[in-house]
């Protein structure tokens, strides 16, 4: 089996949204991805378990790769490549 970690691509940029709710955490990816370009990787840290529904909707409204997803306890961690 692969090691999943490996396989990941490196982030670009970096957004710790922890301690942050709806919308906050969404509202923050919107002002940090206008920075990036296309292609690039944003991995986001978050608490809230809303982001869970959220993000990936973020993604697909916007064109963006939801390219993992991760829970591990109270943390959620995503990467992102923006389209």
């Amino acid at each position: 089996m692969a090691d999943i970690a490996n396989d990941l691509p490196k982030a670009d940029a970096h957004l710790d949204t922890s301690g942050l709710y709806c919308p906050e955490p969404i509202m923050l990816m919107h002002n940090r991805v206008r920075d990036m370009r296309p292609g690039e990787v944003l991995a986001v840290t978050a608490t809230d378990p809303a982001t869970t529904r959220d993000i990936p909707k973020f993604c697909s409204f916007l064109g963006h790769e939801l390219i993992h997803q991760s829970e591990q306890g109270d943390t959620y961690t995503y990467l992102i490549r923006l389209g």
